[in-house]
């Protein structure tokens, strides 16, 4: 794991290339077909030395849910590890990383009707009252929600209602659906923030150079996109897109997307800072490879 333009990618290929493992993208952008120079996505002699799952797997006008990759990647895990090999999970992220260590909660799909009801109620007798009801009716869910969380009360009142099961009973179905595997995780996290920002913005330059703004205009040309959709949500393809319909600069642009990535970068170093049982390694040292090498085989014992 690791934020973007740290270098899982390279350091996988390295380990795939000494290790008996197979290499599953947990990367949410790398699902897209035609999708390659933004994405990061490996070239084809890359792919040739250390084939990755995952990817290429739909049309830019489709979406891949945190749940489908869950699914995709559990079956994968059984396959590989049935040949005899190690699954490598590697990518960036971190919801799908989530839902594959934690489970997923199944929840009924939203009411319309009910929400407007809820929502009538609160406006006639204020949230803390509601918040009151959902402690009677679920008393886990109203103790570890704040009396403010109006939009999290609402859901656990619709759930609750819809199905007469408190919401409390699907956190518990979630946390049992956990990852079935041991897990060695790995996350590349730089000291020097200065040094992920640069580069972040040299691999924004040298997509650029690539080829990425032709990319986006085929893409359009290819598919009935809006820039609305997941695929044109991802960075760097909404600061082009922007770009080719606002008129403004180039070097407005390019700043844009290396803000963008950087505050990407951010939300991923978030996530790691609160998640368990992960080993910490500088992305940045000359021996990671090595390093990481010898606590894979310290972690198997051998």
């Amino acid at each position: 794991m690791g934020p973007t333009a740290s270098g899982k990618t390279g350091l996988a290929v390295e380990l795939a290339q000494r290790l008996p493992v197979e290499i599953i993208s947990v990367d949410s952008a790398l699902v897209y077909r035609d999708m390659d120079i933004g994405t990061a996505k490996p070239d084809a002699a890359t792919l040739a030395a250390a084939p990755h799952h995952l990817i290429d797997l739909i049309d830019p006008t489709g979406v891949y849910s945190a749940a489908r990759f869950r699914d995709d990647a559990l079956a994968l895990m059984a396959d590989i590890t049935a040949r005899g090999r190690v699954p490598l999970l590697v990518g960036g992220t971190m919801l799908y990383f989530k839902a594959l260590r934690d489970g997923l909660t199944h929840l009924p799909q939203a009411d319309a009707a009910l929400r407007a009801v809820i929502e009538a109620e609160a406006a006639l007798h204020g949230w803390p009252a509601l918040h009151a009801e959902l402690a009677r009716l679920d008393p886990e869910a109203g103790a570890r929600l704040q009396p403010t969380d109006t939009q999290r009360i609402q859901r656990a009142l619709e759930v609750v209602r819809l199905t007469g099961r408190p919401m409390s009973d699907y956190w518990r179905a979630g946390r049992a659906a956990a990852l079935p595997y041991s897990l060695l995780s790995i996350a590349l996290v730089p000291a020097d923030r200065a040094q992920l920002h640069e580069r972040i913005a040299q691999r924004f330059d040298a997509m650029l150079g690539a080829g990425l703004v032709d990319e986006v205009r085929h893409l359009r040309e290819k598919y009935p996109l809006t820039v609305t959709m997941p695929s044109m949500r991802c960075v760097g393809y909404r600061q082009v897109w922007e770009y080719l319909e606002s008129g403004y600069g180039w070097d407005e642009m390019r700043d844009r997307g290396v803000f963008a990535t950087r505050q990407l970068a951010k939300r991923q170093l978030t996530w790691l800072r609160g998640m368990q049982d992960i080993i910490r390694v500088e992305p940045c040292a000359d021996d990671v490879g090595e390093r990481v090498l010898s606590m894979v085989a310290d972690a198997f014992g051998n």
